[in-house]
């Protein structure tokens, strides 16, 4: 039996309460988180409903409610099997991913504008992609040549920086670094290929959500479902950390291994969006500040800034399907746009108060 006692453990009112779960487990919840959540669940169940009810082929909303309980049929049953309903959840679980991810690793390395991208990843998918498209054609497929190029380029940034994925600074040089050498080597690729698999590439390397399939959303399904296991029992230790290493190897949470299993964690979770998606810019840049901005309060938020990352990639893919700009955009064209004006406003915001 699970219940909500405002006031935690004195009994005073105030912004945190306790989830009790069988008078065994006491989790600090703060009223502002669940609101917040609430309200984003609440956009994404309208922003998935606009993907599917609009547009020239949407499911009219009179007959959504019965395709969504299997009674689809005709165009309905195709819009919602295979041209929309694969490519929502794949939005919605690569947004999580990499929401999630941008939160891990922002608060492992104490860097707010820190994010997978940032060390080399989305670069070496890229670099992966394009290798995979120009030597190894009906060989490896795209994706999974996206995958492997991310993760070797992940493996170059640990043996580069000499310790790991512990120190936050030398992991951001030397992800730098890897990430020129693999954005060199995926423009050499897109220049000497022929002009259409050149023109295939660049909106996968881009970012794209086009004929996605119930395979790939299961695939980002997998992905979080064995990664969030372990990304709850690593919060708490987050936390801590953000006291500053002293206090959190005080407590008990070596801030070293903290950072190492963080900083994995988000490799893994961006390397599966990555896979399913191409490398999706700005999402795990802005997913975690936007949830930290909403609530006001410390912490890694790894909770809202999974959802908040779920909502921009389903506005974002809703843009991409419906505004009548360019026919078949990559939906990373409008997470960039995203991420640069989010970028102007924080600019704006610190001039303002006198920070820059």
């Amino acid at each position: 039996m699970t219940s909500t006692q405002a006031g935690g453990r004195t009994g005073q009112s105030g912004p945190k309460g306790f989830l009790v779960v069988r008078r065994a487990v006491a989790v600090p919840v703060r009223r502002v988180s669940v609101f917040t959540a609430l309200a984003l669940l609440a956009l994404i169940v309208a922003g998935s409903v606009a993907t599917l009810s609009l547009g020239r082929l949407g499911i009219p909303l009179a007959e959504l409610g019965e395709a969504l309980t299997g009674g689809a049929e005709g165009k309905n049953a195709f819009v919602l099997e295979r041209l929309r309903g694969p490519r929502l959840v794949v939005a919605m679980g690569t947004g999580c991913a990499l929401g999630l991810s941008g939160a891990l690793f922002q608060s492992a390395t104490r860097n707010p504008l820190g994010s997978p991208d940032v060390i080399g990843l989305g670069a070496g998918a890229g670099a992966g992609a394009a290798f995979a498209a120009l030597m190894l054609p009906g060989t490896v497929s795209v994706p999974l040549g996206a995958l492997i190029g991310g993760v070797l380029a992940m493996a170059l940034v640990y043996v580069s920086t000499g310790t790991g994925f512990r120190n936050p600074a030398r992991l951001v040089v030397a992800g730098i670094g890897v990430a020129a050498i693999c954005a060199a080597v995926t423009q050499y690729v897109v220049y000497a290929m022929k002009r259409d698999s050149a023109a295939e590439l660049t909106a996968y390397v881009n970012g794209s959500l086009d004929s996605r399939s119930w395979e790939d959303a299961t695939t980002i399904g997998l992905v979080l479902l064995a990664v969030v296991p372990f990304t709850a029992l690593v919060a708490r230790r987050l936390s801590v950390g953000e006291m500053g290493d002293d206090i959190s190897q005080g407590l008990g949470a070596d801030p070293r291994s903290t950072k190492t299993y963080a900083v994995v964690l988000a490799i893994v979770l961006s390397a599966g969006a990555v896979s399913v998606a191409g490398p999706i810019a700005f999402i795990a840049l802005t997913a975690p500040q936007i949830a930290k901005r909403i609530t006001r309060a410390s912490g890694p938020h790894l909770l809202l800034a999974s959802l908040t990352g779920a909502l921009l990639m389903v506005a974002a893919d809703l843009c991409a399907q419906q505004l009548p700009l360019f026919e078949d955009l990559p939906v990373g064209i409008y997470t960039m746009a995203i991420g640069g004006a989010y970028l102007g406003y924080l600019l704006t915001r610190e001039r303002r108060k006198g920070a820059l």
